[in-house]
């Protein structure tokens, strides 16, 4: 029995720039000004919580010291995939202009 399999199509379907769009993009970068303080006040939180139960002193410093650690490595990798994203769309967008002005002449 044949099968009838649809041609995976020659273009991409073109991306809508809608008001949705915009929104998780802002959302994206919202993310940023959001992560360093909630990483660095979970991870004091965490560790004033372990002084409080080891009965030590240093742990509190410690998580303060991770949080800030974690939540700059976080804030770099977010920064770096919004960079690079942005940087293949506009490479899609200048190769798709020389494309049809290639065509035109």
């Amino acid at each position: 029995m044949p099968s009838d399999r649809p041609n995976p199509e020659s273009e991409p379907p073109k991306k809508t720039s809608g008001g949705l769009t915009a929104y998780v993009e802002a959302e994206k970068l919202m993310q940023i000004a959001f992560v360093l303080p909630a990483s660095v006040f979970l991870c004091w939180g965490a560790g004033w919580g372990l002084d409080r139960w080891l009965h030590q002193r240093w742990m509190a410093i410690a998580g303060l010291i991770f949080g800030c650690i974690a939540g700059m490595y976080q804030v770099i990798q977010i920064a770096m995939a919004t960079e690079k994203k942005t940087q293949s769309e506009t490479e899609l967008q200048n190769g798709s202009e020389k494309e049809s002005s290639d065509r035109k002449q």
